[in-house]
């Protein structure tokens, strides 16, 4: 079989790709080892949102179904179904992927792919055969792993990674998260919403360190209100496998100690899933090598997504699929690489930014100003009973242009696409005060942190 292109790797970068490729009436085949949707649909993105939706409902009706006017008696959940919810979303939405290829003429061959020379891509399939498929091009997008922990090996049950943590047939009555940023974060509001005693290390002095000092110290403080134990500022020491439990040695400003559970996720960032066969030249990470093109050392050879290193999200997996096909395929199309993009989190309350932090701009030297705007103070979060956050937003002191935005609170991960927006139109202060956000909602907070930069907050 010949193809215009062969895509290894089924995840949001791999199978966008392919049904892009498609689009553009190319003869394409995506090979998969997993089902389709990779990673984020099947072990990440999805499955955890399931599960902290469940998590977030349980917690409002435990703890504030009186603020509500609800009242009932032996609230309780069963485990099992709480898992099988999520492998439920996600079984529906692979479902998904797979009509897409069908719809868009996607071969979708499920196998282990390996770049077997130039315009040759092996599949070797579960019964053990092999096929060799002829291709102009090729794109690797095989994606990143949770990666482990120098002397404790994950073994499922004592010891997990992100993937495990989604499925545990049963609920630990106390996990120790090794870790605090993103996935660390999401996790521990999970578990600790059903009353597993969690402990969430980590080195930095705030949990989600990559985001603003204020968000992060905010997080921080709710996360430690909310009951779990949160070491920041510490450093894991050694660690030791009991088999039915785990011993984790940390080091901080109240000296060293031991904290034991029965369970240790470690959350403490990801490694390259490398395709099998020829290798293109790798970054001194042990990411995969590209240019401004996507394309490896390898020619006719391209990489997207997490493979080809940060930042590792799925959204910039996608963006980066359309962009290096269209640089196939496309004539005269300008390629882009990701320069802008939003960073979230979905915990609860929600964190989500975009552009320049303040401490990033203070280290730039970059004169800017803030505009700050409490939820307490949106009626529709009042409404909603979700009060706890803030949006802050940063512009340029004398143009008045966006330069940054940081939303910590309810439905953060869907405002932030209006300052991505507005960081990609090159939106100043002026042109947010000249849109009308509806009344009641939460985007309200984001005009009203615009008027609030030059002193014109009208609600607070």
């Amino acid at each position: 079989m010949s193809y215009d292109l062969v895509v290894i790797g089924g995840g949001p970068g791999g199978y966008v790709a392919a049904i892009r490729a498609g689009q553009l009436g190319k003869k394409v085949a995506c090979v998969e080892m997993d089902r389709a949707g990779g990673t984020c649909l099947n072990w990440g993105c999805i499955p955890t949102k399931a599960l902290l939706k469940n998590a977030h409902l349980y917690h409002q009706l435990k703890h504030d179904a009186a603020t509500f006017g609800l009242s009932f008696d032996n609230l309780s959940y069963d485990w099992s179904k709480v898992v099988g919810r999520s492998r439920n979303v996600s079984g529906k939405l692979a479902g998904g992927i797979e009509f897409l290829f069908k719809k868009n003429k996607v071969d979708y061959i499920k196998g282990y792919g390996s770049v077997a020379g130039e315009g040759k891509v092996e599949v070797k399939k579960e019964d053990g055969s092999t096929e060799i498929l002829d291709t102009n091009k090729i794109i690797l997008a095989t994606g990143a792993k949770s990666r482990e922990l120098p002397g404790l090996p994950v073994n499922g049950i004592s010891v997990i990674s992100s993937k495990e943590a989604m499925v545990l047939e049963k609920q630990p009555h106390s996990m120790v998260i090794i870790g605090g940023g993103a996935i660390g974060v999401e996790f521990a509001y999970i578990y600790n919403a059903f009353g597993t005693k969690v402990t969430l290390i980590e080195m930095m002095p705030n949990l989600l360190p990559v985001e603003d000092d204020e968000v992060g110290d905010a997080i921080t403080k709710i996360y430690k209100k909310a009951g779990v134990n949160c070491l920041t500022n510490t450093k894991v020491v050694s660690t030791r496998d009991n088999g039915s439990s785990v011993t984790i040695t940390i080091e901080n400003d109240q000296g060293t100690q031991e904290v034991i559970a029965d369970t240790c996720l470690v959350a403490i960032g990801v490694s390259p899933v490398l395709p099998g066969g020829e290798q293109p030249k790798l970054t001194d990470r042990g990411w995969i090598e590209i240019n401004e093109r996507y394309e490896t050392s390898i020619s006719g050879v391209y990489a997207i997504g997490d493979i080809a290193g940060p930042p590792w999200l799925a959204h910039t997996a996608s963006f980066e699929a359309v962009q290096c096909v269209d640089g196939m395929f496309v004539e005269g199309h300008n390629v882009k690489r990701v320069d802008q993009f939003p960073g979230c989190t979905y915990c609860y309350p929600e964190v989500a930014s975009v552009g320049k932090t303040e401490r990033a701009l203070k280290e730039e030297g970059i004169d800017y100003k803030v505009g700050k705007f409490p939820y307490q103070a949106l009626g529709k979060a009042q409404a909603s009973g979700e009060t706890e956050g803030f949006v802050k937003l940063l512009f340029g002191k004398e143009h008045g242009e966006v330069l940054g935005a940081h939303i910590i609170g309810e439905n953060a991960t869907d405002l932030i696409s209006e300052m991505g927006l507005a960081l990609s139109l090159e939106a100043t202060i002026d042109d947010i005060h000249a849109t009308i956000h509806a009344h009641p909602t939460l985007a309200e907070g984001i005009h009203e942190a615009t008027l609030d930069a030059d002193g014109h907050a009208i609600h607070f």
